[in-house]
């Protein structure tokens, strides 16, 4: 719910602060004076074109900033979170819109940069701005039946068609692209079959390839090593010449002599060379054992060697090292899984496509059985609703239709006996049609209803709508344009019984609607400035019967006056059940623009 609402720098308004009342809030003033301003504030803060022209002469930039009062919802807490922001402590959550002198626009959300795109997905759910585009969209088949869909409360069917619907169309975009790039795809799979097969052959295990490494070059040094260990053996031991020095003869001689005289420190020194010559036995030990562990194969080296031939012919084709190689097989393997283009895959995917198509058409026959269902009750209720706005004699029907299609279309949908086009919101073509008068032939609204009567077709179907409608500000501009009298009054019923529910903020030239308001703001102009300025501030009691006096015929005499009293008497007596007393005021604030 919308809080308080502060333009600055937005054509007339220089600096304005508003407090919308929980109820119905008007918003009036004279022609020129800037008082649809407010409804282009709003606009801004749910997304509309941010346009140059609208900022005000001489200043940088128009600011709009609304606070916005919790709960927010978790879509609407979701978005917060996602750019940052934070709401205050009482739960509401402030939104800026500022649009620059050179036509650019910035958001910003609990105190945070935010995309346009998320402040629209915060603002839109909350508030909704109905002016002459907004009646005007109405004459489009999709927001025709988006409005009977928030009727209907269809969303779980929508959603379970649109479930069916992307299901089966991949299944049939599989299916073409199988059938339409045969050539293609049988090509690819005879590459990739050829590849699977040669590596399959080889069969390489994981890390072969560095395995073989390190076997080869052992077999290929096996000569070189053995002549080393002998070499070593040899002047240790001495085994294949006897005659010869050697390590273990020199050491043992040199501790005999050592042992055989009287002196400690040779004695110790004796000792030592024991050890060492234990030492150098031990490594002859050694070398003998890697000696007898040699095995120079050259027919097992020849072996090798080729499998790392056929190792290699491998990794050029498929990858760096055999592990590559295996991953590629893993990959075509899949790949091939889904090339498949035989008799028998394809068939398999066709009764795949006819199941899907089956689910489909039978969610799109129960949306469009809910939505066939709520259309008359829709029609029938915005016919009584449209009694009471001066089109006493006008019938709204509503009509739900299955568009047709041909079979080979992409989205040809078979329900029942026709076939239909299926698109994202269903197969049908939702139609609003008008009787304006008793008599007169039955025609589109885009046809059969004027400006004015259109913007009365709108206010009708949002009273029907108010119940399940989830939005919880609705504003409302000029939808009172052409009528006047009973009708005027009637339409102000209307809106006060839409803010039993919602909080409404409706700007009017009325004074029949406005005097049905819980507050009233002005905007007129000010002494001004040379590029004119408004002032915005809260009218009550005496000056609510001044401005109402003004609205009726411009004068401010105690006849005018007279009238603008009893307006609001009648008002008062004439609201609907549940809506709070009229001229209800509380936290008054205004802000007059500087001139």
């Amino acid at each position: 719910m919308l809080t308080e609402l502060h333009i600055s720098g937005l054509g007339v308004i220089d600096d304005a602060v508003i407090e919308p009342h929980t109820g119905f809030t008007v918003v009036t003033g004279e022609t020129g004076a800037g008082k649809t301003m407010v409804v282009t504030a709003l606009g801004l803060l749910t997304g509309g074109r941010g346009d140059a022209g609208r900022v005000r002469v001489g200043v940088d930039r128009a600011v709009v900033e609304a606070r916005i009062a919790g709960p927010l919802g978790d879509a609407a807490l979701k978005t917060l979170d996602s750019v940052g922001g934070s709401t205050d402590d009482d739960g509401s959550v402030i939104l800026v819109r500022s649009v620059g002198a050179d036509g650019r626009s910035r958001g910003h959300i609990g105190g945070r940069a935010a995309p346009l795109s998320a402040l629209a997905e915060i603002s839109e759910p909350l508030i909704a701005v109905h002016g002459q585009s907004e009646a005007i969209s109405l004459l489009r088949g999709g927001r025709q039946r988006a409005v009977l869909d928030r009727f209907a409360g269809s969303d779980a069917e929508l959603a379970a068609y649109r479930t069916a619907r992307i299901a089966w169309q991949q299944a049939v975009s599989d299916l073409a692209d199988r059938t339409s790039h045969a050539r293609e795809r049988a090509q690819r799979e005879q590459l990739l079959r050829l590849g699977v097969d040669e590596i399959g052959k080889v069969d390489p295990q994981p890390g072969e390839d560095v395995d073989l490494i390190a076997e080869v070059r052992r077999l290929e040094n096996a000569d070189a090593l053995r002549s080393g260990a002998q070499q070593a053996l040899q002047a240790l031991t001495g085994e294949s010449s006897p005659d010869e020095p050697n390590a273990v003869g020199l050491v043992e001689g040199a501790r005999k002599v050592l042992e055989a005289t009287s002196d400690e420190r040779l004695t110790a020194a004796a000792a030592a060379l024991h050890s060492v010559s234990a030492v150098v036995l031990d490594t002859a030990s050694d070398l003998t054992s890697f000696l007898g562990d040699l095995d120079a194969d050259p027919e097992r080296l020849e072996t090798l060697l080729n499998r790392q031939a056929v190792l290699r012919s491998l990794t050029r084709r498929y990858g760096a090292d055999i592990n590559a190689v295996l991953a590629w097989r893993a990959e075509a393997e899949a790949e091939l899984r889904t090339l498949d283009s035989s008799e028998e895959a394809l068939a398999q995917l066709r009764g795949r496509c006819a199941e899907l198509a089956a689910a489909t058409a039978a969610a799109a026959v129960a949306l469009t059985k809910r939505r066939r269902k709520a259309a008359a009750e829709l029609g029938e209720r915005a016919t009584a609703e449209l009694a009471h706005l001066a089109m006493g004699r006008a019938t709204l029907s509503v009509t739900v239709t299955q568009r047709a299609a041909d079979p080979e279309a992409s989205d040809g949908l078979k329900v029942g006996r026709s076939w239909v086009s299926a698109g994202v919101d269903g197969v049908d073509q939702v139609e609003f049609a008008m009787v304006a008068h008793a008599g007169a032939p039955l025609l589109p609204i885009a046809k059969g209803a004027s400006g004015g009567e259109l913007s009365r077709v709108m206010l009708a179907v949002e009273v029907v709508l108010a119940g399940a409608d989830p939005v919880a500000t609705m504003v409302f501009d000029e939808v009172d344009a052409g009528v006047g009298g009973r009708a005027a009054t009637e339409i102000g019923r209307r809106l006060a019984m839409l803010a039993t529910d919602h909080q409404v903020i409706v700007v009017t030239h009325l004074a029949q609607v406005a005097a049905f308001a819980d507050r009233h703001y002005v905007v007129d102009a000010g002494p001004g400035d040379a590029v004119g300025s408004s002032a915005v501030h809260q009218v009550e009691n005496a000056a609510r019967e001044l401005e109402l006096a003004r609205m009726l015929g411009g004068t401010d005499g105690a006849s005018a006056r007279a009238h603008a009293s009893d307006l609001l008497t009648a008002a008062g007596s004439a609201r609907p059940v549940g809506a709070g007393p009229s001229g209800r005021t509380a936290g008054k604030r205004a802000a007059r623009t500087p001139g």
